[in-house]
């Protein structure tokens, strides 16, 4: 049987009063007895010492005059209180009626220390305080008898609050509890209806946030910031997946028109060969459009795992600068480098920073018209690796320059029709630097070109030994000599 959190705080509620209250009834009852016994002992040694007193004062005038005294001292005592005395010799000196019923025979002390018992006199229990005392060099032995039942009954009268109003007070906390659990509870029902209320089709609906600043409030803001993080997400896969079928669409129809086109009518061997190269052409391009989109969905999922080896930027930067050179030769754009051959380790993937530099530098190739020039440089600056390339291509937009590292992103002049490219290269490029504790960025004035700065940090000298073993670093380090 399934409990509401409702049902379950009254349970946990009702369960611990109960403790509570029969605890604190139990500690009380304790409490009072001890009281009740601390009192009577107390009324009983008190009337024990006025009877010593009375004692020292007339046991000189003789036993007739003791007795007197003693008879006229209990008669004014109220209350039911009584006490008798024993001389020397053991025999009494006085004792009431009570005392012969109950004690037909002396019972003698031993010892001078006040002692305390309880006893039945003339069927009424009674606290006795005893004694024996010395009064002009005799001893006399003193018992003083105070009646509890005014106290016994107090303690019953108490306990039977106890029975009587313990379970009503326990009945009517739970039903205290029950209602406050309600009203406490009543703002997640709320959070409930606002949750089943949201979907994939208004997911920037959110949660009404409670005034109170409390858990509940902590709850519904943390839940408002999780689906502003899905609505994103989905999105952010929305648009992907749009361009992603967009960009695929295009070559795939240009593979099948290729294909239409060759087998429409008979044609020649050379013919057939333009068709087939035009159609290898579209699918390496597809090819590479496709496996891009499998990076970055990896990297969405979080399973794209890069490797963080020890290695030296020189040489990564050196096959770059050559591939780049070849791109910029093809479209007649000067390439310059300026790469010193720094024995300085970093930890990163060697096939992820290659790819990162040749998409910036594939970048400013495609966007540099022919005459113009691209410059590569590396430098170190404190605990990081500096790599900047520059060209003199169209530049980007201010208002588009905060966009381009989005995918699929295209600006009317960077990302112009008649240029290729999916628009994800610099998104890769970001991704990768990020990973390797690093960061990316542009700087570009309209018609006058673009900087791409990306910061890589260092490691620590510890590695550069690791790093001297491998032979490209032994290549290195002999060319610095």
């Amino acid at each position: 049987m399934k409990f509401t959190i409702r049902a379950r705080l009254t349970m946990l509620y009702f369960l611990v009063l109960t403790a509570s209250f029969t605890a604190f009834f139990f500690i009380c009852d304790i409490g009072f007895q001890r009281s009740i016994d601390a009192t009577v002992n107390d009324a009983s040694r008190r009337n024990l010492e006025i009877v010593h007193r009375v004692l020292d004062d007339s046991v000189g005038k003789g036993l007739p005059e003791v007795q007197k005294e003693l008879a006229d001292v209990s008669a004014l005592w109220a209350n039911g209180a009584v006490f008798e005395v024993a001389g020397p010799n053991g025999q009494w000196v006085f004792r009431p009626k009570p005392f012969v019923s109950a004690w037909p025979h002396a019972e003698p002390l031993n010892g001078d220390a006040l002692t305390y018992a309880t006893s039945n006199l003339d069927f009424q229990q009674y606290r006795l305080a005893r004694q024996r005392v010395w009064v002009n060099g005799r001893v006399y032995q003193i018992d003083a008898a105070v009646p509890t039942e005014p106290f016994d009954q107090a303690l019953d009268n108490f306990r039977i609050l106890e029975q009587r109003f313990l379970p009503l007070l326990v009945a009517l906390a739970s039903l205290l509890g029950y209602w406050l659990s309600g009203r406490a509870l009543a703002p997640v029902n709320g959070i409930i209806e606002g949750a089943e209320r949201v979907g994939v089709r208004n997911l920037s609906e959110r949660l009404e946030v409670p005034k109170a600043k409390d858990e509940l409030r902590r709850l519904t803001e943390t839940l408002n910031a999780m689906l502003e993080r899905i609505e994103t997400s989905v999105k952010r896969i929305t648009q992907f997946t749009a361009d992603a079928s967009h960009d695929l669409r295009t070559p795939l129809s240009l593979i099948r028109t290729n294909a239409e086109l060759a087998l429409r009518r008979p044609r020649s061997d050379s013919e057939y060969q333009d068709a087939l190269r035009r159609i290898l052409a579209t699918s390496e391009e597809t090819t590479e459009l496709v496996e891009k989109l499998l990076m970055l969905a990896r990297a969405d999922a979080n399973v794209a795992q890069l490797r963080h080896e020890p290695l030296s930027l020189y040489p990564i930067l050196q096959r770059a600068a050559q591939k780049a050179n070849l791109l910029a030769l093809g479209k007649g754009i000067a390439f310059s480098e300026s790469i010193v051959p720094y024995s300085h380790a970093i930890l990163g993937d060697e096939v992820a920073l290659q790819r990162l530099f040749l998409s910036v530098l594939d970048n400013a190739v495609k966007y540099t018209p022919a005459a113009g020039e691209i410059s590569l440089s590396f430098r170190l600056e404190t605990g990081k690796a500096v790599i900047q390339i520059c060209d003199t291509g169209a530049g980007i937009d201010p208002e588009d320059l905060p966009h381009v590292f989005e995918r699929f992103y295209r600006a009317d002049r960077v990302r112009s029709r008649e240029t290729p490219g999916a628009g994800l290269g610099l998104a890769i490029a970001r991704w990768i630097a990020e990973r390797h504790g690093g960061s990316i960025e542009l700087q570009s004035q309209p018609g006058r070109g673009t900087q791409a700065t990306i910061l890589l940090p260092l490691a620590e000298e510890g590695f550069l030994g690791q790093l001297e073993a491998a032979p490209e670093s032994r290549e290195i380090r002999a060319h610095l000599v």
